[in-house]
């Protein structure tokens, strides 16, 4: 693990241990080695590094463009965050996600695309079916629970909310998935790995 991130990784963990009594439940579940999409709901701006330091390796993310500025354009990459122009995506973006996929990494990715209002799902889109056949990685779905009351969209106050990430059963394409070409094809692999994060329920409600 590189040192910058590493100091990172360590300090956003020891906070969120100790300011919302952050907890992984399902961790042996998590597949720690190889290609991996690690596919998350989107609730906060928190939501990256909450998901990353589940891990305690490395792993990446996508991040808009525009947080590239200042001193982030020197942090971000350092943090594995790899640079998404949202408005415009390009091809450029897709083959570097797809490369470090298949370099054997593990890529953190938000399939709704946009953070929730009311803390609902949200449909996916079918860029990420896309990712998942040109990678042929292994999908890890996990849920986030109480980043949206910590820090919801739209909202600069933070509050100290017990937050959880649930870790789902790994998904694996089909052999009619890995061969998938079109628009409506990708989105139907986005679809089922949302109905896969839906299925992830809190402790509390199992």
């Amino acid at each position: 693990m590189k040192t910058t991130y590493w100091i990172g990784h360590t300090i956003f963990r020891a906070a969120a241990k100790a300011f919302f009594r952050y907890q992984v439940v399902g961790r042996d579940k998590l597949v720690q080695s190889g290609s991996v999409l690690i596919a998350s709901n989107h609730e906060s701006f928190l939501d990256p590094p909450l998901v990353g330091i589940a891990y305690d390796d490395d792993v990446f993310y996508l991040a808009r463009k525009t947080l590239f500025r200042g001193p982030c354009s020197w942090l971000y990459p350092r943090w594995n965050a790899i640079p998404v122009d949202q408005d415009a995506p390009d091809m450029s973006s897709l083959k570097r996600i797809v490369k470090i996929l298949r370099g054997g990494e593990r890529v953190v990715v938000f399939p709704e695309g946009a953070r929730t209002l009311d803390g609902k799902l949200q449909p996916g889109e079918a860029g990420v079916g896309l990712i998942a056949v040109k990678s042929q990685a292994l999908i890890q779905p996990v849920r986030i629970f109480g980043a949206r009351e910590a820090l919801p969209r739209g909202s600069g106050r933070l509050r100290f909310y017990p937050i959880t990430i649930v870790v789902g059963e790994a998904m694996v394409l089909t052999a009619k998935e890995r061969n998938a070409k079109g628009r409506a094809a990708y989105q139907a692999i986005s679809d089922r790995i949302m109905v896969g994060i839906a299925q992830i329920k809190h402790p509390s409600d199992q």
